[in-house]
């Protein structure tokens, strides 16, 4: 009767399934997502390039030291997909810019 007593559940957060808090790495993962969005939407517009490399730099920096401190699966699940946006926006970023350009034949 002993586990009558016991929560089936800890109660944990949106992104902490070991019931612990973990502030640095929520603090990367919104860091990442939002850096990511900002990078996917300026991709869109080549007079922005600059913006969109630089957003998708840091993006991508800020997702790669998120998931080397990250603890739980769905810390690591939304960091690889604010990982990628930044990822795809940098590179749009820096096939607009006019110094690769010339590399791939803009």
């Amino acid at each position: 009767m002993a586990q009558m007593m016991r929560p089936t559940k800890p109660n944990s957060g949106l992104l902490a399934t070991d019931g612990k808090p973990h502030p640095l790495q929520d603090t990367l993962l919104a860091v990442t997502v939002v850096l990511g969005l900002v990078s996917i939407v300026t991709a869109g517009f080549p007079s922005l390039h600059l913006l969109t490399a630089c957003t998708g730099f840091v993006g991508v920096l800020t997702g790669g030291y998120g998931q080397f401190v990250s603890e739980t699966t769905r810390e690591r699940f939304g960091l690889i997909l604010g990982l990628g946006a930044s990822a795809i926006g940098l590179y749009f970023g820096l096939a607009h810019s006019a110094a690769v350009s010339g590399f791939v034949g803009g």
